[in-house]
């Protein structure tokens, strides 16, 4: 199984929002800690560990690549 980065939701807007809504009157902390538990839930429901390997690795380029784009506008 490859990592599919396309959206598999019928309504990706409706996901999107239901994530947000979960962090609405948390804490950072709180916030940091439902993320946790959500990444480690969704990774064992996905179970495949070099699918875990890569999705690591494309959410640390995106971090970077975000952080840098942030870097050079200012």
């Amino acid at each position: 199984m490859a990592l599919s980065t396309r959206s598999n939701f019928e309504r990706p807007d409706d996901a999107f929002r239901m994530i947000v809504e979960a962090h609405r009157g948390l804490s950072d902390e709180e916030s940091a800690d439902l993320d946790a538990a959500l990444v480690l839930i969704l990774a064992n429901h996905i179970g495949d560990i070099e699918i875990l390997g890569e999705a690591i690795a494309l959410a640390k380029r995106r971090m970077l690549e975000a952080s840098q784009q942030q870097q050079q506008q200012q």
